[in-house]
C-alpha cells in the first residue's frame, strides 16, 4: 500500500479543480474569443493538441499518443517516488502531488477530447504568454516546491 497515500488527496483535489475550471471555461467562453479581465489577463478558450507552450501543435495528430504515453510513464514514476519519500519531506511530497494532479488532469483531456483545454491568457502589450490552465499551474508550482525541497536538503547536508 502507498505509505504516502494521503498526498493523493491533494492530487485528486487538483484534478477536480482543474476539470471544474475547464468545464466552466467550455460553458462560458467561445473558442478563441478573448474575454478581458485585467489589463494583462484575458480568458481565452483554446484547444492545445501539442505539449507545454503548444510544442508540436502542428504535428498532425501522432503527438496526442506520444504525450499520453509520456504522461502515463511520468505518473507511474511520480507514484513510485511518492511511495519512497520519507514522510517528513513535505515540500517534495506536496510538489510531487501537484505535478501528478496536473499531469493526470491534462492526460484526461488528451484521452477524452484529443486536446488539452487552455483558457488562462496573460499578456504584456502585444506579447501573449502561451495560454495555460490550472493543471499547468499545478505542475509549475509542484516543480518549484521540488526545487525548494532540494535547496533545503542541500542546506541540511552542509
Amino acid at each position: 500500500m502507498l505509505k504516502n497515500y494521503r498526498w493523493l488527496l491533494l492530487t485528486m483535489s487538483m484534478v477536480g479543480l482543474d476539470q471544474w475550471t475547464k468545464s466552466l471555461a467550455i460553458q462560458q467562453l467561445e473558442l478563441y474569443q478573448s474575454t478581458p479581465i485585467l489589463a494583462f489577463f484575458n480568458l481565452t478558450l483554446m484547444h492545445n493538441t501539442g505539449a507545454a507552450f503548444s510544442l508540436l501543435v502542428e504535428a498532425g495528430g501522432w503527438q496526442r499518443w506520444l504525450f499520453t504515453g509520456i504522461a502515463v510513464l511520468a505518473s507511474v514514476i511520480i507514484l513510485i517516488w511518492l511511495y519512497k519519500l520519507p514522510r517528513y519531506r513535505l515540500w517534495a511530497l506536496s510538489g510531487l502531488s501537484l505535478i501528478l494532479g496536473g499531469a493526470l488532469a491534462n492526460l484526461w483531456d488528451r484521452i477524452t477530447l484529443g486536446y488539452v483545454v487552455d483558457f488562462l491568457d496573460f499578456y504584456w502589450g502585444n506579447y501573449h504568454w502561451p495560454a495555460f490552465n490550472v493543471a499547468d499551474s499545478a505542475i509549475v508550482i509542484g516543480v518549484s516546491l521540488l526545487i525548494i525541497d532540494n535547496w533545503r536538503k542541500q542546506g541540511e547536508q552542509k
